[in-house]
Protein backbone atom coordinates (compact mmCIF):
# COMPACT_ATOMS: atom_id res chain seq x y z
CA UNK A 1 0.00 0.00 0.00
CA UNK A 2 1.21 3.41 -0.57
CA UNK A 3 -0.06 6.42 0.84
CA UNK A 4 0.39 10.13 -0.49
CA UNK A 5 0.71 12.67 2.12
CA UNK A 6 -0.43 16.26 1.21
CA UNK A 7 2.26 17.66 4.13
CA UNK A 8 0.06 21.23 4.80
CA UNK A 9 -2.80 22.59 6.03
CA UNK A 10 -3.64 25.20 4.42
CA UNK A 11 -7.01 25.18 2.59
CA UNK A 12 -6.51 25.41 -1.62
CA UNK A 13 -2.80 24.52 -1.77
CA UNK A 14 -0.49 24.11 -4.37
CA UNK A 15 0.71 21.23 -2.83
CA UNK A 16 -2.64 19.29 -2.38
CA UNK A 17 -2.97 19.86 -6.22
CA UNK A 18 0.68 18.14 -6.76
CA UNK A 19 -0.31 15.33 -4.25
CA UNK A 20 -3.27 14.90 -5.71
CA UNK A 21 -1.68 14.29 -9.30
CA UNK A 22 0.62 11.93 -7.98
CA UNK A 23 -1.70 10.10 -6.18
CA UNK A 24 -3.86 9.81 -10.16
CA UNK A 25 -0.85 8.92 -11.49
CA UNK A 26 0.02 6.13 -8.66
CA UNK A 27 -3.65 4.81 -9.35
CA UNK A 28 -2.71 4.45 -12.99
CA UNK A 29 -0.21 2.20 -12.26
CA UNK A 30 -2.50 -0.04 -10.38
CA UNK A 31 -1.02 0.55 -6.95
CA UNK A 32 -3.07 0.39 -3.81
CA UNK A 33 -2.73 4.18 -2.95
CA UNK A 34 -4.58 6.23 -0.69
CA UNK A 35 -4.21 10.04 0.12
CA UNK A 36 -4.28 12.07 3.06
CA UNK A 37 -4.98 15.53 3.73
CA UNK A 38 -4.18 17.52 6.34
CA UNK A 39 -6.92 20.58 5.70
CA UNK A 40 -9.10 19.31 8.18
CA UNK A 41 -6.94 16.72 10.23
CA UNK A 42 -6.65 17.65 13.93
CA UNK A 43 -2.73 15.90 14.14
CA UNK A 44 -2.31 18.18 16.94
CA UNK A 45 -3.21 15.41 19.68
CA UNK A 46 -3.33 11.53 19.85
CA UNK A 47 -7.46 11.52 19.63
CA UNK A 48 -9.79 9.35 18.01
CA UNK A 49 -9.63 10.49 14.31
CA UNK A 50 -5.51 10.43 14.56
CA UNK A 51 -6.07 6.72 16.48
CA UNK A 52 -8.12 5.50 13.32
CA UNK A 53 -5.80 7.26 10.91
CA UNK A 54 -3.09 5.25 12.05
CA UNK A 55 -5.18 2.01 12.25
CA UNK A 56 -6.64 2.71 8.72
CA UNK A 57 -3.87 3.62 6.86
CA UNK A 58 -0.25 4.53 8.56
CA UNK A 59 0.39 1.32 9.86
CA UNK A 60 -0.74 -0.54 6.92
CA UNK A 61 0.83 1.52 4.77
CA UNK A 62 4.35 0.24 3.23
CA UNK A 63 5.31 3.46 1.44
CA UNK A 64 4.88 7.10 1.77
CA UNK A 65 5.13 9.93 -0.37
CA UNK A 66 5.47 13.27 1.06
CA UNK A 67 4.22 16.09 -0.98
CA UNK A 68 6.09 19.00 1.12
CA UNK A 69 5.77 22.48 0.72
CA UNK A 70 8.42 25.61 1.93
CA UNK A 71 7.47 27.26 5.14
CA UNK A 72 10.23 28.97 6.69
CA UNK A 73 12.79 27.02 4.96
CA UNK A 74 11.75 23.84 5.77
CA UNK A 75 8.39 21.59 5.81
CA UNK A 76 5.32 22.72 7.55
CA UNK A 77 5.22 21.82 11.47
CA UNK A 78 1.46 20.25 11.11
CA UNK A 79 2.96 17.48 9.40
CA UNK A 80 5.76 17.19 12.21
CA UNK A 81 3.07 16.74 14.51
CA UNK A 82 1.31 14.47 12.35
CA UNK A 83 4.58 11.85 12.87
CA UNK A 84 5.06 13.51 16.45
CA UNK A 85 1.68 12.44 17.67
CA UNK A 86 1.95 8.68 16.00
CA UNK A 87 3.18 5.44 17.09
CA UNK A 88 6.32 5.86 15.36
CA UNK A 89 7.32 2.47 15.51
CA UNK A 90 3.98 1.09 14.17
CA UNK A 91 3.35 3.76 11.53
CA UNK A 92 6.92 4.59 10.22
CA UNK A 93 10.34 2.46 11.20
CA UNK A 94 11.43 0.26 8.03
CA UNK A 95 8.89 1.53 5.68
CA UNK A 96 10.19 3.26 2.70
CA UNK A 97 9.61 6.86 1.64
CA UNK A 98 9.96 9.14 -1.12
CA UNK A 99 9.85 13.03 -1.46
CA UNK A 100 8.49 15.98 -3.83
CA UNK A 101 8.85 19.73 -2.43
CA UNK A 102 6.74 22.47 -3.35
CA UNK A 103 7.86 26.13 -3.72
CA UNK A 104 7.08 29.53 -5.20
CA UNK A 105 10.53 30.53 -5.54
CA UNK A 106 13.70 28.68 -7.43
CA UNK A 107 14.54 26.20 -4.71
CA UNK A 108 11.72 23.61 -4.77
CA UNK A 109 11.90 23.24 -0.64
CA UNK A 110 15.42 21.45 -0.96
CA UNK A 111 16.32 22.63 2.72
CA UNK A 112 12.51 21.29 3.41
CA UNK A 113 13.49 17.86 1.60
CA UNK A 114 16.86 17.36 3.52
CA UNK A 115 15.19 18.05 7.04
CA UNK A 116 13.11 15.66 6.58
CA UNK A 117 14.99 13.24 5.26
CA UNK A 118 17.21 13.44 8.56
CA UNK A 119 13.78 12.89 10.40
CA UNK A 120 12.69 10.05 8.61
CA UNK A 121 16.56 8.38 8.71
CA UNK A 122 15.71 8.65 12.69
CA UNK A 123 12.32 6.90 12.57
CA UNK A 124 14.46 3.93 10.82
CA UNK A 125 12.91 4.76 6.99
CA UNK A 126 14.15 3.72 3.81
CA UNK A 127 13.89 7.24 1.79
CA UNK A 128 14.48 7.21 -1.91
CA UNK A 129 17.15 9.37 -3.42
CA UNK A 130 14.94 10.43 -6.25
CA UNK A 131 13.57 13.40 -4.62
CA UNK A 132 11.76 16.32 -6.90
CA UNK A 133 12.12 19.92 -5.71
CA UNK A 134 9.34 21.48 -7.46
CA UNK A 135 10.04 25.05 -8.01
CA UNK A 136 8.14 28.09 -9.30
CA UNK A 137 5.15 25.73 -8.71
CA UNK A 138 2.55 28.40 -10.31
CA UNK A 139 4.37 27.83 -13.52
CA UNK A 140 4.37 24.21 -13.21
CA UNK A 141 0.75 23.28 -12.31
CA UNK A 142 -2.72 24.44 -13.16
CA UNK A 143 -5.97 25.35 -11.17
CA UNK A 144 -7.36 22.22 -12.08
CA UNK A 145 -4.05 19.98 -11.06
CA UNK A 146 -2.79 19.45 -14.70
CA UNK A 147 1.24 19.81 -14.91
CA UNK A 148 1.79 22.57 -17.97
CA UNK A 149 5.79 21.74 -18.54
CA UNK A 150 6.57 18.37 -19.84
CA UNK A 151 10.15 18.00 -18.80
CA UNK A 152 8.44 17.73 -15.15
CA UNK A 153 5.82 15.22 -16.33
CA UNK A 154 8.35 13.08 -17.42
CA UNK A 155 10.11 13.75 -13.90
CA UNK A 156 7.20 12.62 -11.82
CA UNK A 157 6.35 9.59 -14.04
CA UNK A 158 10.30 8.43 -13.73
CA UNK A 159 10.19 8.93 -9.79
CA UNK A 160 7.19 6.96 -9.92
CA UNK A 161 8.06 4.21 -11.57
CA UNK A 162 11.01 4.15 -8.95
CA UNK A 163 9.14 4.73 -6.20
CA UNK A 164 6.48 1.42 -6.97
CA UNK A 165 9.64 -0.83 -7.83
CA UNK A 166 11.59 0.03 -4.28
Amino acid sequence: MVTVISGTNRKDSMTLRVAQYYYNEIQKRGADVHLISLEQLPVWERGEILLKLENELLIPTEKFLFVMPEYNGSFPGILKLLIDNTDIRQCWWYKKAAMVGVADGRGGNLRGIEHMTNILHYLRMNVLYNKIPLSKIKEEIDEKGNLLIPATANAIAHQIEEFLKY
